[in-house]
C-alpha cells in the first residue's frame, strides 16, 4: 500500500514576506545597536517626499549626522538634490519593482558610512500599495500625502496610513487655490488611524516644517518600540 503525501501549497507571496520580515527584525537590532533612529518615508510620486527631505536636511545640518537612501524605479535625479545637501546619499534603482524591501536597505547601509550616524531616511519609491507591506527595519513609518491628491487617499490606500506612525499633509500653501476639506483629510487619516500624528507642512513656504522637525527629534528621543 503506497503511503499518503501531505502536499501543502505555501503562497510564494508568503514566502517573500516571510524572508523579508526576518531580515527586516535583523536590520532593527542592528539600527538599535548602532543608536541610528530610521525613518521610512512613502507615499505617491509627486506629493513631495523628496522637497520635504531636502528642506528637513538643509535644516539639520550641523545638528545631527545623517544618510539617505534613496528609492526609485529609474533615474537618480532625486539622489542627486539630496546630494547637494552635503549629506551621504545611496540610491536604489529598482526597476520593474515598485518597493524596496530588507535586503536592499541591508546592502546600502553597507555602503555608508555609519559610524556614529544619527538619522536615516529611507525614501521609498514613490507608491501607496507596495511599500505598505514590506518592513525595513525601520523605527517609524511616515506617510505623506499632499492636498493636490484628494481627502479620499486614506481610505483608498488604508494599510500604510494606519501602518504609519505620522502622517505628513504636504503642499498645504496650495490650499487657497484648491478645493480640498483638510478637515476632512484629517476625518479620514483618523478613521483609519486614529493614533497617527497629523503634520501640515509646506516645504515651500516653510510652514509647519518645525513641528515636523520637533516631531522627529521627540520620536527619536524615545525608547524603541
Amino acid at each position: 500500500m503506497s503511503k499518503s503525501i501531505k502536499i501543502e501549497t505555501i503562497p510564494v507571496e508568503t514566502r517573500i514576506l516571510n524572508e523579508n520580515d526576518r531580515l527586516a527584525a535583523e536590520n532593527r537590532a542592528w539600527f538599535g545597536s548602532q543608536g541610528i533612529f530610521v525613518v521610512n518615508l512613502i507615499s505617491s510620486p509627486g506629493s513631495g517626499k523628496t522637497t520635504l527631505l531636502v528642506e528637513t536636511l538643509k535644516a539639520l545640518q550641523g545638528k545631527l549626522k545623517c544618510a539617505i537612501i534613496e528609492g526609485d524605479q529609474q533615474t537618480d535625479l532625486d539622489a542627486r538634490r539630496i546630494a547637494e545637501t552635503g549629506f551621504p546619499v545611496r540610491q536604489v534603482n529598482t526597476g520593474q519593482a515598485c518597493h524596496l524591501d530588507a535586503a536592499m536597505v541591508r546592502k546600502e547601509v553597507s555602503e555608508l558610512a555609519v559610524a556614529g550616524l544619527d538619522l536615516l531616511f529611507i525614501e521609498n519609491v514613490g507608491n501607496l500599495i507596495c511599500p505598505a507591506e514590506f518592513d525595513l527595519g525601520e523605527n517609524v513609518k511616515v506617510v505623506l500625502m499632499s492636498v493636490t491628491e484628494g481627502e479620499e487617499k486614506p481610505l483608498k490606500y488604508p494599510l500604510i496610513f494606519h501602518l504609519s506612525t505620522a502622517a505628513v499633509i504636504t503642499k498645504i500653501d496650495l490650499i487657497p487655490h484648491l478645493k480640498f476639506d483638510l478637515a476632512l483629510a484629517e476625518k479620514n487619516i483618523h478613521q483609519v488611524n486614529p493614533k497617527a500624528v497629523i503634520l501640515r507642512t509646506s516645504a515651500y513656504t516653510g510652514e509647519g516644517l518645525q513641528g515636523w522637525l520637533d516631531w522627529l527629534a521627540a520620536r527619536k528621543a524615545q525608547p524603541p518600540l
